[in-house]
């Protein structure tokens, strides 16, 4: 979703012939319309469109999807980078863009989602990970806390259930990374920093004096045992 139709005719040729259906969108009122009438498992969003731009676009659909959203842009500091994962992005890819990096993130969001995420099958048996009032169903892919589900994005819901998965269990960031965008880390304090903030605010009564993610410093997080 671009209002550059060249860009968005090359990466739809990218990913065609990775066997992938795509759907296009030149501004940001068009790609609520596009996900409003099929189904979608990952959103390739410009940051700077028209009529809409990416980040309200982002904001609209996150009130009802957490869709694997990788927000593309020019702009290449970390400060941009931030704002746009603090909003609800999974992931963030700068113009110009190696189009087999590309590939290999849409690829790795969209196997965690189809596979892991919302998108799977929630059939079987019931297997619930819990700490206090956090509750996670690993097969309905569902967190609640005191009983009231609190909607997560996929990298999210991997960050959670790594942590309740091993309650007490102190995990460096660069673990996290790893185990969780299942790629080498490289420089991963502000991306993972961002999702365990926003999951904080999720889940926590007081973010910044939090009962269940913890940090311990110069080493890295944890879900407190019960």
């Amino acid at each position: 979703m671009d209002d550059d139709r060249e860009i968005v005719e090359s990466i739809a040729i990218y990913l065609s012939r990775e066997n992938l259906q795509i759907y296009k969108a030149y501004d940001g009122l068009q790609a609520l319309d596009v996900v409003a009438g099929h189904t979608i498992h990952l959103i390739l969003m410009d940051v700077m469109m028209p009529r809409l731009d990416g980040i309200k676009a982002m904001l609209k659909l996150r009130e009802e999807h957490n869709i694997p959203i990788i927000l593309v842009s020019a702009k290449s500091e970390d400060t941009d980078k931030i704002f746009g994962l603090e909003f609800g992005a999974d992931d963030y890819i700068t113009k110009p863009f190696n189009p087999l990096e590309l590939i290999a993130r849409v690829k790795s969001q969209l196997r965690r989602y189809v596979q892991l995420g919302t998108a799977a099958d929630a059939g079987g048996a019931s297997e619930v990970l819990s700490v206090g009032g956090l509750a996670l169903d690993v097969h309905q892919k569902r967190l609640t806390v005191d009983g009231e589900e609190v909607k997560l994005t996929p990298i999210e819901y991997k960050i959670m259930e790594l942590l309740m998965r091993n309650q007490g269990r102190v995990f460096s960031i660069d673990e996290i990374y790893e185990r969780v965008w299942n790629e080498p880390s490289f420089a991963p304090e502000n991306t993972v920093a961002v999702h365990i903030r926003r999951i904080r605010e999720k889940i926590e009564i007081n973010p910044r004096e939090p009962k269940y993610l913890k940090v311990v410093w110069g080493i890295g997080y944890k879900i407190e045992k019960a």
